[in-house]
């Protein structure tokens, strides 16, 4: 699976989940409404950017630490961000990319070495960056394949509902 666009690089650790979408804004049904204030408790300019620079957030480590709240996965799919490459992250907000369908990768040498706008291909099945800008690739830390298969999917309930519909299938093909 692969992934191009132009990076957004914010190069902080410990990005919160309440920094990505401030508690201010849970009242907010609309979830397009609610991504036009995301990332503003991190850096009001993150969310501009996004629009005009590029579609990849890039950022250390620690990213989405704090609260559980699916949201601060949310308003990044609904702004844009195709994948989000970071050092680390936090265990629950990284299981709710997961279960969300957003695709990301751990690598260690990103944001340090990587400039805002580079355009970049990510293959997570080899887990690597390349910056096609520099032709410098970046080695990181592949998802496993069921994680893979998910972000294919769209997420877990995209997976769980193709799969229940193959059973279904199958059990009517049994039945004929």
């Amino acid at each position: 699976m692969k992934i191009s666009g132009k990076v957004v690089v914010y190069n902080h650790d410990n990005v919160s989940t309440d920094q990505i979408i401030p508690g201010q804004y849970g009242y907010i049904q609309d979830m397009k409404e609610m991504a036009e204030h995301a990332l503003e408790g991190a850096d009001r300019t993150l969310r501009d950017r996004l629009r005009t620079v590029g579609s990849i957030f890039v950022a250390g480590n620690n990213f989405g630490c704090g609260s559980s709240r699916e949201f601060a996965v949310i308003v990044l799919i609904e702004s844009g961000v195709k994948a989000v490459v970071v050092k680390s992250a936090a265990r629950i907000w990284y299981r709710n990319a997961v279960n969300l369908g957003l695709p990301v990768l751990f690598c260690p040498t990103l944001p340090d070495s990587i400039a805002e706008g580079a355009e970049v291909e990510i293959d997570l099945e080899k887990g690597t960056v390349l910056n096609v800008t520099t032709g410098a690739v970046h080695q990181g830390e592949p998802p496993s394949e069921f994680i893979i298969g998910m972000y294919k999917e769209g997420g877990i309930k995209p997976l769980m509902r193709k799969k229940a519909l193959e059973r279904s299938q199958k059990k009517e093909r049994a039945g004929d």
